[in-house]
């Protein structure tokens, strides 16, 4: 394949591979295993399970192939391993790396299903966890030890507080301190991240969020190095039976072709929503990258280009108040995931966020009034007239 190819022709060809019947769209290899013409072949294709070497599903595919392919290829990075979830990712990746008497540094900001992996699984392991404010640099520095740290770990733009983390910079420091940094980029995309080239490691993504990005199908994607990714992470995966199904692989690859395209219509769109409501007094704040009163929108606008797809903003009046403005809501669903084509609004800290005690949603920011929206690929004014409708009811 070429390596000159712009994103959006990468998005529609890269990893791309034919049967002898020369279908035109990627086909879909359901099967659980493979047949071997001789046993020899059988002994042949367990000791090398390279390449175009399947021997079952559960250790590779050719349609996940394709799709492992064509992410890494997007992402920057020499290899992918597909996961059933997100947070098969998330774990996987990390725990795949660790052992007992490790340390990892991460941002405390973060997505509730991740503090748990953190919190909870790490800990029982004998891995010790600090957690840091993402935007400081000078706890970055001051968590690190040497030899120790093994790994970091943030969201490169935080759930649901939207909050950046220096990628460049945080990587720096990890790097100093031989650790390995680990970003989650759901929030910031493939489109507009490229976390690899800011010094990054490993990258993980959701791939229902934005990749699918139709609701469909739950599945998630490591990215590093070729010797991260089949020396450390595959082994752990394939033995523990995270791997995506063969049919997801071919929704995502579906879903990629059109990534670039929508990415961009959401996050334009999202500017729109955001302008508006930033100018309505039922709201005391409106959070979003792109707005020049975030107080990084200069590191969002040198990291992303843009402010992205997810705009939050906090109700005057409470939980009671936040419930009336999303329950009259026509257009925009009440849901809990993001980057679909349709726009959807969350109440963060009873649903996503729901598990952590009220301290620390506080120190996060998570207020009973908080709105977390993703914006969707309906007409920009339709959506900010859905708000409005929704906001006269508070």
């Amino acid at each position: 394949m070429s390596k000159d190819w712009k994103t959006r022709t990468t998005l529609v060809h890269e990893g791309s591979r034919r049967s002898q019947y020369g279908e035109m769209a990627e086909a879909i290899f359901l099967t659980q295993g493979f047949v071997y013409p001789t046993a020899e072949a059988a002994e042949a294709r367990f000791v090398k399970t390279e390449g175009d070497e399947f021997i079952y599903a559960r250790y590779g595919n050719p349609t996940t192939r394709m799709f492992e392919e064509r992410i890494a290829a997007l992402e920057g990075t020499e290899d992918a391993f597909a996961t059933a979830s997100g947070m098969a990712a998330v774990n996987g990746a990390l725990v795949s790396m660790l052992r007992a008497g490790d340390h990892v540094v991460s941002a405390r900001a973060l997505f509730g299903s991740c503090l748990y992996i953190l919190e909870e699984i790490l800990g029982r392991y004998g891995v010790e966890v600090t957690f840091v404010d993402g935007a400081d640099l000078d706890q970055w520095r001051a968590a690190m030890r040497p030899g120790v740290t093994k790994a970091v770990f943030f969201e490169s733009m935080s759930n649901p507080t939207l909050e950046l983390v220096d990628i460049a910079a945080v990587s720096e420091i990890a790097h100093a301190a031989g650790a390995l940094v680990v970003v989650d980029n759901v929030f910031s995309t493939p489109i507009f991240s490229r976390a690899v080239d800011l010094g990054a490691d490993v990258v993980v993504y959701s791939t229902t969020k934005h990749i699918d990005g139709q609701g469909r199908a739950l599945g998630g994607v490591i990215c590093g190095t070729q010797e991260f990714i089949r020396k450390v992470v595959e082994p752990y995966m394939k033995h523990t039976g995270g791997s995506m199904s063969p049919f997801t692989a071919w929704i995502m690859l579906n879903g990629m072709a059109t990534l670039d395209l929508r990415c961009r219509a959401m996050a334009e769109s999202a500017l729109t929503v955001a302008t508006a409501l930033a100018a309505d007094d039922r709201l005391s704040k409106v959070i979003f990258p792109g707005l020049a009163s975030h107080p990084q929108h200069d590191l969002a606008m040198a990291q992303m280009g843009v402010g992205g797809t997810m705009v939050a903003f906090e109700v005057k009046g409470g939980k009671e108040a936040a419930f009336r403005a999303i329950n009259a809501l026509e257009i925009i669903k009440i849901s809990n995931n993001l980057g679909d084509a349709k726009s959807i609004a969350t109440h963060p800290a009873t649903t996503t966020h729901q598990r952590l005690p009220e301290a620390q949603k506080a120190s996060l920011g998570i207020t009973p009034g908080l709105i977390r929206l993703s914006v969707g690929l309906e007409d920009a004014g339709d959506l900010i007239a859905d708000l409005k409708r929704g906001l006269d009811r508070v």
